[in-house]
């Protein structure tokens, strides 16, 4: 409330927990301050759109992370997508997740809100809305959406050491559909042990080339290199599958991606420079993640 009351204030940055977002962010458009947030912005699309609304009837400039596109994986495999490479996308296949401890032997490794649904917590609200912009900026607008979300991890422990019920959603299983026919799938999963290069990983393949992108690394293979391998269970596989593609350069020096949404924000606050990742996209965020519900 200080702050907000102190003239020379101008924008507000909101990462409270998700629950406190739409309070806050109320209070500092009344406030007339420009407004950068987290992710999901609301629990609801309804919300979502109302705060959009309020932020544009009350002329404060705006702003949601949005950080996984900034990513030297997703940059690279984005160049590949706008030079063509991949012919026409058939399909992209993502992976997210890792294990996260239940805190009985060994300490919880994400604040437990996440695990309870009365506190906001659940995979799909907090994934769903960054694999929305992921999709729209990199492959196409997602047109329609199939989800399994399960609590796989029924009872874990908080940080007082107390077990609790996990009502909330550990893991996702999503399907999406995208313009010009794409078949986007996504696991996200905080039951999963990590056998893959990176965290999160993108297969993407098309007509003419598929590649796999991190969050740092991406790696191509084209048509014309693309070997025949020969099903033959009886025998030990005959090739090296990972030695035969080919990594992507950097060709550039690629900073946080926080930061350099960030650093993007106030260029736009104080240039008025173009900005696209505002409320109403991250209501298209929501909205995804409430369908996948």
């Amino acid at each position: 409330t200080e702050a907000l009351a102190d003239p020379s204030v101008d924008v507000y940055f909101d990462s409270l927990v998700t629950g406190e977002r739409e309070k806050t962010l109320r209070q500092a458009i009344a406030a007339g301050k420009h407004i950068y947030c987290e992710k999901p912005t609301a629990t609801s699309l309804t919300t979502a759109l109302e705060l959009a609304k309020l932020a544009r009837d009350a002329g404060v400039k705006n702003g949601v992370v949005q950080d996984k596109i900034f990513l030297p994986g997703l940059l690279k495999l984005k160049r590949l997508v706008d030079g063509g490479f991949f012919g026409r996308i058939l399909s992209v296949r993502g992976e997210f997740g890792y294990w996260v401890f239940e805190g009985d032997w060994q300490p919880i490794n994400r604040p437990s809100w996440n695990y309870r649904t009365e506190d906001d917590g659940g995979i799909v609200l907090d994934m769903f809305c960054h694999w929305q912009y992921v999709l729209n900026h990199v492959f196409g607008r997602p047109k329609s959406v199939q989800a399994l979300a399960v609590t796989h991890i029924p009872r874990r422990v908080d940080e007082q050491g107390e077990w609790y019920d996990a009502t909330a959603d550990d893991a996702a299983y999503g399907i999406f559909e995208l313009e010009g026919g794409i078949v986007a799938q996504i696991n996200s999963s905080w039951t999963t042990r990590v056998f893959r290069d990176e965290l999160v990983e993108f297969h993407v393949d098309g007509t003419e080339g598929s590649a796999v992108a991190g969050l740092r690394r991406c790696r191509a293979q084209h048509r014309s290199a693309t070997p025949m391998p020969v099903w033959n269970p009886d025998i030990p596989a005959a090739y090296d599958f990972r030695s035969q593609w080919q990594e992507v350069p950097d060709n550039a020096d690629f900073d946080n991606g926080f930061k350099a949404q960030w650093e993007l924000f106030l260029k736009h606050v104080v240039l008025d420079t173009p900005w696209s990742w505002d409320l109403l996209a991250g209501a298209r965020g929501v909205q995804l993640a409430e369908l996948g519900y």
